[in-house]
């Protein structure tokens, strides 16, 4: 099994402006940040030092990074950083009350690139909800049959968990696998999906 070659996040160019929230969800608060592009970071388990690590790399990739208090303004443009973050609430309420409809919100990929983003793009636009798909078989789909480690890789350097949905990704002999934000977590995500059952007690 080979490893894909490394390659460079894109380029972020300046002057960019990043807003943020935390939300609480029933896996636990989530940093959400966007850009005027789309929502561009979800952290898992966002609060003390991991909220802190979270806003200060943020910090050092944008020019502009601030916290978005409450709703967005009825004024505000759609390509919008705020907009954005509406929009990503929305849509995580509807998810964590069941609805089996896919993520719309657009994406900033500029906290990846190259052959994570390849697997992540894929990802996204192909496993839906209440499915699966095996490390191995995202590789194949990438057309680099022999990076299964590298599609592991990947997914624990998403920068969009949930929305861009790695608790899909499974080991090929069916087990959980990894997660970054923990295997309790994955597996409330997949029972959540109607993937794993629900538990007795």
């Amino acid at each position: 099994m080979t490893d894909a070659p490394v390659e460079p996040v894109n380029e972020t160019p300046g002057a960019v402006s990043c807003a943020w929230t935390v939300r609480d969800t029933p896996i636990g608060p989530l940093l959400l940040a966007a850009t005027g592009e789309g929502l561009v970071n979800v952290v898992f388990h966002a609060r003390g030092h991991v909220l802190d690590q979270a806003l200060a790399r943020l910090s050092g990739r944008f020019e502009d990074t601030s916290p978005l208090d409450g709703a967005a303004p009825a004024e505000t443009p759609p390509s919008s950083p705020a907009a954005h973050l509406d929009s990503v609430g929305r849509e995580l309420t509807g998810y964590f009350d069941g609805a089996a409809v896919p993520f719309t919100v657009p994406l900033d990929w500029s906290l990846t690139g190259g052959f994570h983003e390849r697997v992540l793009r894929e990802l996204a636009e192909s496993v839906p909800y209440g499915t699966t798909v095996g490390y191995q078989d995202l590789a194949v789909r990438v057309g680099e049959p022999g990076a299964a480690r590298a599609v592991g890789v990947a997914m624990g350097a998403n920068p969009l968990p949930v929305v861009v949905p790695c608790h899909r990704v499974l080991e090929s002999s069916g087990g959980i696998g990894g997660f970054g934000g923990g295997l309790e977590t994955k597996r409330t995500l997949l029972t959540l999906e109607g993937v794993l059952p629900e538990p007795l007690f």
